[in-house]
């Protein structure tokens, strides 16, 4: 509990903002789902066969897993707000027209053939007699849609369009339990107040509904346009990958720009996912500029480039020019520290065994018993390749989630782990990395990625983001992550310290 008040009160700012965008993605995404459910509803309601295809088709969609759904809609409308709703606008139209259709065709006949009889017109019917007494079941429809939206929101951190999903992963990624509590209690929350909302708006008449419907809409779309009208600014969008390194770096950016050009507005986008979707969305113009690293860019991004070298300079080198060759992309100078794999022990293993580098654990090998993500178990440049080059044969290895191992470490279930060399729980657990004496793995130094048109466009970012170009130690990384992953300190106040620290902010 101590925790979770710690970063209400640090991060109370950031969490509003974070609840204004799962409100603003459901209440959108609910009215445009309403909108289409209600009227197709009207329109088969004398229509059996053709309702019970659309019934078909919403729920045929409705199954698909939505992280799949997600990867489908990324390479035609892009990465953040728009298919996030796309997704939750295709989720939320069964429920509401399958309650819409069923309250308008369960109807008394009696009454039916009553309005017929007194002379309504088909019109007068609707709004008078179907419509009202098809309202509880419309309601029911829309309560339905609204728990589910707001749930399935939490997913949509995963492509950058914010809400409370970002704690919630945040959480998973980092073993921070407090954020996750955090997320999903707020989640919830706003679930129950919700189908508060919408309990009451049940009371009220049918025109008095449509009323408050109508006047949301219009306050929705208003709003928006007003926003794009009031900023007449040049925007530019900085994103970054999950955790708190990349925050950091997109904020030192967006403080550096700025701070140098006035009339340029940055906006962040922390926490934005993975690398394969922060790179779409680049190409799609959906951000910017995203700190990237020159090891992921030969082993990822680019086609037919691989890390020959395990020189920085020469990596960085091989980067760039497929980066540009490729895709058309800018990949400025990159920062010293390198966020690359690597090996720690506890403090009282490498004193009792005189352990500094990696080709010492030969000697030891056999008391060694490791904790490895999955990946690095499995991966060429990770445990299989590092045994081959350094002749390695551990008592044991045990697989286990990223933030988990790390713990089993500090709990004395294993006395060695894979890491990234900036991670935190470097400083936190008071580990000892062991120097990798052979250059085993590859380099990993990170770099700002744009497109060549904005560049060509804003030519002035070359100079202001390569002020970073050869700052930034390893020590000094993890120094921040630290701040931010256990301290919970805010990354734009710790990113901001450190430029003026070293004289690149006044």
């Amino acid at each position: 509990m101590s925790q979770i008040n710690h970063i209400l009160q640090t991060q109370g700012g950031d969490i509003l903002h974070a609840i204004g965008q799962h409100i603003g993605l459901s209440l959108i995404s609910l009215l445009i789902a309403a909108v289409i459910a209600i009227p197709v509803a009207i329109l088969l309601m004398h229509h059996d066969r053709w309702a019970k295809v659309m019934l078909q088709i919403t729920s045929i969609l409705q199954t698909i897993p939505s992280l799949a759904l997600l990867g489908i809609l990324i390479p035609i409308v892009g990465i953040g707000t728009v298919p996030s709703i796309i997704a939750l606008v295709i989720y939320a139209v069964m429920p509401i027209f399958q309650n819409t259709y069923a309250g308008l065709t369960t109807i008394d006949p009696n009454l039916e053939e009553a309005a017929t009889a007194f002379g309504l017109s088909r019109r007068m019917k609707l709004f008078r007699i179907e419509l009202p007494l098809a309202l509880p079941m419309i309601i029911s429809g829309i309560r339905i849609a609204t728990v589910m939206i707001i749930g399935t929101a939490t997913l949509a951190a995963l492509i950058g369009a914010g809400g409370l999903g970002t704690y919630i992963l945040l959480g998973i990624e980092t073993n921070n339990n407090a954020l996750l509590i955090i997320g999903a209690v707020l989640s919830a929350i706003l679930a129950l107040v919700f189908g508060a909302a919408i309990d009451w708006l049940g009371k009220l008449s049918f025109k008095k509904a449509g009323i408050i419907l109508m006047t949301l809409v219009v306050l929705i779309g208003g709003f928006a346009g007003y926003r794009k009208l009031a900023n007449p600014q040049t925007t530019i969008t900085v994103a970054g990958k999950l955790g708190s390194e990349p925050e950091i770096l997109i904020n030192m950016y967006k403080d550096l720009i700025e701070h140098d050009h006035p009339n340029i507005k940055v906006t962040t986008k922390a926490n934005f996912g993975a690398t394969s979707f922060l790179f779409k969305a680049l190409q799609s113009g959906s951000v910017d500029i995203y700190p990237e690293f020159t090891g992921t860019v030969l082993e990822s991004l680019v086609k037919g480039e691989k890390s020959a070298s395990h020189d920085p300079a020469k990596t960085y080198q091989t980067a760039k020019t497929a980066l540009k060759s490729q895709f058309q992309m800018a990949y400025l100078k990159p920062m010293k520290y390198q966020n690359g794999y690597d090996l720690a022990v506890t403090k009282q293993f490498a004193q009792k065994y005189h352990v500094k580098t990696i080709s010492d654990l030969v000697a030891v090998e056999d008391k060694v018993h490791a904790g490895f993500d999955p990946d690095f178990h499995q991966q060429k440049d990770g445990y299989p390749g590092l045994s081959q080059a350094y002749g390695l044969k551990f008592a044991s290895v045990k697989t286990m989630e990223p933030s988990i191992r790390y713990k089993a470490i500090a709990n004395g279930k294993v006395n060695l782990v894979d890491g990234y060399t900036t991670d935190p729980e470097v400083q936190e657990y008071h580990l000892v990395v062991l120097k990798d004496d052979k250059a085993f793995f590859p380099p990993y130094q990170g770099a700002p990625l744009m497109t060549e048109k904005l560049l060509t466009a804003h030519p002035e970012l070359r100079t202001t983001l390569n002020k970073l170009a050869g700052k930034v130690t390893t020590t000094d990384m993890q120094k921040m992550n630290y701040q931010v992953s256990v301290k919970h300190q805010k990354a734009a106040t710790v990113a901001r310290d450190y430029l003026r620290s070293h004289g690149l902010l006044d």
